[in-house]
């Protein structure tokens, strides 16, 4: 009975054993469930639908298409991994283990084992070679370890957080990316129409001059200069094109398109005039409070600290005891495999294990975990004042490029008008062809400069708002962390 009954303890040890862990496992369950599954798996991009991406439509696509973020994901789930890993340390563990080996002894090891048998019993014999089977079911489960459990999972789910905010601040930069490069392809493009209506304007006059030239009534150098600046603006054109065609790669290959390139039929959206809201000022103050609040590469290096601090807890349970319980049903038999119920034994044993000297080892591995979480606070230090300086300066980089856009669009107005007039005096034979083609080449530098200004300030809003941190709420989609 004694020995049957062990085959209902090992069991019942078991539940016993997990009861005070089921707390833990709910409260860790938990803290997984908050935390979102992030995967770069997305239904695919319906292209032949679309006609034009917009900026909003370019980071949605991004952010589920860039191979870097799916990276990024990667370590998060590493992260999860390694919370799962931490939490098992808490079950108990029970191991299997099973053997055969076949014994044959020296001619001088089976003489002497057969004089000590026969010394009690002289007709007894011994079997060589002999076989050997044992087998065993072990249950163990540490009770005491110097809490290195209870701060390792700590350190796990500290760990796991920082690298949810480094996915975040993988996600931080990718937009910002995406609309500086958007931006710069829009740049491109208005150069585009810019050259296109120039290119228009100077085919018109050539076609007048060239009419007035079969009549009698024109020369044929102004023919030729129309000539010379239909082509000039042709050849701008050409460039800008190119510029556009750069940039659409470079635009491509942020959203993880195959081929880093843009199905032929779509089109950027084209620039669009300022807003009021872009024309507003930066509450400077109220910004830099955001960033340390919402700038997750801050929030990361948090993260980093509150897990050193549970690596220091981790580094002094070198000062406390272990205290493990141990269980364990364990079989031999000889000859043959065939155990049975007489062939089994149990054992249950409380063990403790307590270091007394270890060469100071514990203390140095804590003084090394407390000098890097002096390395990171310093760190965060230093970041928190290098975000102030850069969120100061996107503010007055902002300022100036409000300014810039205000004096460029009235400068266009002004120069738009000149032209015209010129234009107008020319036909009726009152104004020089020199003049004209000054005003017409000071309209398209100002309308180029318009479009410089007005790419400029967005991009000081994306700067500043990659700066804050407020770009992810910015361009935040359903399914964004």
């Amino acid at each position: 009975m004694k020995r049957r009954s062990l085959w209902f303890a090992i069991p019942m040890l078991c539940c016993v054993l997990a009861l005070p862990v089921a707390g833990l496992a709910q409260e860790t369950d938990a803290v997984a469930a908050s935390i979102k599954t992030y995967s770069g798996n997305s239904p695919a991009v319906d292209w032949a639908a679309m006609s034009t991406l917009d900026l909003e439509a370019a980071v949605k696509i991004a952010l589920v298409g860039n191979p870097g973020l799916e990276a990024a994901a990667a370590r998060v789930q590493q992260a999860k991994a390694q919370v799962d890993q931490a939490r098992s340390t808490y079950l108990p563990r029970l191991d299997a283990n099973a053997s055969g080996a076949r014994v044959d002894l020296s001619e001088n090891t089976y003489q002497e084992n057969l004089a000590t048998a026969r010394f009690f019993n002289p007709t007894a014999s011994i079997q060589n070679p002999e076989d050997y089977y044992n087998a065993d079911l072990t249950l163990s489960w540490t009770l005491f370890d110097g809490f290195e459990r209870k701060f390792s999972n700590a350190s796990a789910r500290y760990g796991e957080q920082s690298s949810v905010a480094a996915l975040k601040d993988a996600r931080r930069l990718l937009i910002s990316a995406v609309a500086l490069s958007y931006f710069s392809a829009q740049l491109a493009l208005e150069n585009i129409a810019i050259a296109k209506a120039d290119e228009a304007f100077n085919q018109r006059q050539l076609a007048d001059a060239e009419a007035r030239q079969r009549v009698g009534t024109g020369a044929l150098s102004d023919v030729l200069n129309f000539q010379v600046r239909k082509n000039q603006a042709k050849t701008t054109r050409i460039n800008q094109e190119y510029q556009y065609e750069i940039a659409l790669y470079g635009l491509a290959a942020l959203l993880g398109l195959p081929d880093s390139r843009l199905p032929k039929h779509v089109q950027l959206a084209r620039l669009s005039p300022e807003t009021a809201v872009e024309l507003s000022s930066p509450a400077v103050d109220e910004l830099i409070a955001t960033a340390m609040d919402h700038r997750p590469d801050i929030q990361q290096a948090q993260w980093g600290i509150k897990q050193t601090e549970a690596q220091v807890n981790i580094a002094r349970a070198g000062n406390y005891p272990t205290v493990v319980l141990a269980g364990s049903l364990d079989g031999e038999r000889v000859e043959d495999p065939g155990f049975g119920q007489d062939d089994f034994g149990n054992r249950v044993q409380v063990g403790l294990s307590y270091n007394l000297f270890a060469g100071g080892y514990t203390q140095a591995r804590v003084r090394e975990t407390r000098q890097r979480k002096v390395e990171l606070e310093k760190r965060l230090e230093e970041l928190i004042l290098s975000a102030t300086s850069e969120i100061r300066s996107s503010a007055a980089l902002v300022a100036t490029a409000q300014t810039q856009v205000a004096l460029q669009r009235e400068n266009v107005d002004l120069v738009q008008r000149t032209r015209d007039l010129v234009e107008k005096e020319y036909n009726a034979g009152q104004g020089s062809l020199v003049r004209l083609n000054e005003a017409q080449k000071d309209l398209t530098t100002a309308q180029s400069n318009l479009a410089l200004a007005l790419v400029g300030l967005r991009q000081a809003w994306v700067e500043l708002e990659t700066r804050t941190g407020n770009i992810l709420a910015t361009y935040a989609t359903p399914d964004a962390p």
